[in-house]
């Protein structure tokens, strides 16, 4: 069963799928605590606030309001909803709170492909062919360390930075990890103009990618 605050079709506007219809399950439950989250409805876990999956996808706000699923019901509202995109990324909250694999191999089986995103705090659980972002996040509230099995497990790294000291700590973070087959991208946190020129410039000097969230700047979802 998973717990799910969204589910919505658009267009994917970070990392290396910026661009590519997708349609969003953003499940509820975080205790990573990042300052900075635009996503804090999705932290706590409220018995009294779920509801049926079909009141969650017509949410027109966003809420702490959850509901209680199975992938097939997942899939099932895939249909109902009529959405078009192939490829599926579950994000959050924290998604690997959950055990992704059946969830992802029901839809690999329906000709989905699937990404998460996550902070790389929870081991991640989720078959091979799924593609996985890490976004990792150190020294938040939660006290959380970012595991280097998900660094290892990683497709792709992307980093949110509005200062040096958050490059310092990716390059800590990567002491470690084989990046010969990853693809490392700094996102600017809240597209501050600084940010963003220390991103550029940081991207120039390490061979890194930048990620800008391109959502924002459309004005979607």
């Amino acid at each position: 069963m998973y717990k799910v605050n969204e589910v919505f079709e658009t267009i994917q506007g970070e990392g290396s799928f910026t661009g590519a219809a997708a349609i969003f399950i953003r499940l509820q439950g975080c205790p990573v605590g990042c300052s900075w989250c635009d996503t804090k409805h999705t932290w706590d876990i409220k018995d009294e606030l779920a509801m049926p999956l079909g009141d969650i996808v017509i949410k027109t706000a966003e809420t702490e309001h959850w509901a209680q699923v199975t992938a097939a019901e997942l899939l099932a509202q895939f249909t109902k909803e009529g959405y078009q995109s192939k490829h599926v990324v579950i994000t959050g909250g924290e998604p690997c709170m959950y055990d992704l694999n059946p969830l992802c191999e029901l839809l690999h089986q329906n000709g989905y492909s699937t990404q998460i995103e996550t902070s790389g705090t929870f081991t991640i659980k989720a078959p091979a062919q799924t593609w996985v972002t890490v976004s990792p996040k150190v020294n938040m509230a939660g006290g959380y360390k970012v595991l280097q099995s998900a660094l290892d497990r990683a497709n792709e790294i992307k980093h949110p930075v509005a200062m040096e000291k958050h490059v310092d700590e990716l390059l800590q973070l990567l002491q470690h990890t084989d990046t010969k087959a990853k693809l490392i991208y700094l996102q600017p946190i809240s597209q501050q103009r600084r940010a963003t020129e220390l991103a550029i410039a940081m991207c120039k000097k390490h061979n890194w990618r930048l990620s800008v969230q391109v959502h924002k700047y459309l004005g979607i979802s």
